[in-house]
């Protein structure tokens, strides 16, 4: 039987301001090692607002969140951003890279944080991860100076640093030309079948979505498919 990486059982998000709005309802799912998850809905439907809950950056919610066999319920703020760091990569619509440092030190530095290596280790890994992604001759350049695809490769990169279980997107390939969202669905891809690693991608990308594992749409701040 295949790992559960990620479990919630209904969870109801509500907004306050000034009336009380209630934007996720009942959302309940699984997900397993290795599998590849598209989420797909109209704007406003409650994508990103479930991702951040997934992602335990957002813990005002009803429900139960399980990520790896444990619950987030009750977990102190420094607890859950040691599972954020060890067990999920971020991979956003804006790469967020520091423009200032290099490619290279841009892809270290949730490692460094983690803090399981020595910063030698780290380098050599983060240098890994770049080789893996076809994008090795860029670890010295600045993030600046490289062009938007390249880009979203090198945030990929980093987002895999630790290994975590899970990596986590909102809409990665929205500010990319075919070709490199193509580019980044194949990565997305090779990681599920070779590495186990899980992909959750939120995304209004149906081209996207379509070659996905499973879809799983939302309309209204509920589950209708998937």
């Amino acid at each position: 039987m295949e790992k559960l990486i990620l479990e919630t059982k209904k969870i109801n998000k509500y907004f306050h301001d000034p009336v009380t709005n209630q934007v996720l309802q009942d959302i309940s799912f699984t997900m397993k090692q290795s599998e590849f998850v598209s989420v797909v809905g109209k704007s406003g439907c409650g994508k990103s607002t479930l991702l951040y809950i997934l992602s335990t950056m957002d813990t005002d919610y009803e429900g139960e969140l399980i990520l790896d066999g444990i619950s987030m319920k009750g977990k102190s703020d420094e607890e859950l951003s040691r599972v954020r760091n060890e067990k999920i990569g971020f991979v956003f619509q804006f790469h967020y890279l520091l423009s200032e440092f290099s490619v290279l030190q841009n892809v270290m530095m949730p490692g460094l944080k983690l803090a399981r290596y020595t910063k030698e280790e780290v380098r050599q890994n983060a240098f890994e991860r770049l080789k893996s992604l076809g994008i090795e001759h860029l670890a010295t350049k600045r993030a600046s100076q490289i062009s938007g695809g390249e880009k979203q490769r090198v945030a990929i990169a980093r987002a895999l640093i630790n290994n975590p279980l899970i990596i986590m997107g909102d809409e990665p390939t929205g500010n990319l030309d075919h070709k490199n969202s193509d580019t980044v669905f194949d990565i997305f891809h090779q990681l599920a079948s070779e590495t186990g690693q899980s992909l959750l991608i939120v995304t209004h990308d149906r081209d996207f979505s379509s070659r996905t594992d499973r879809i799983i749409e939302m309309d209204d701040g509920q589950i209708v498919n998937g």
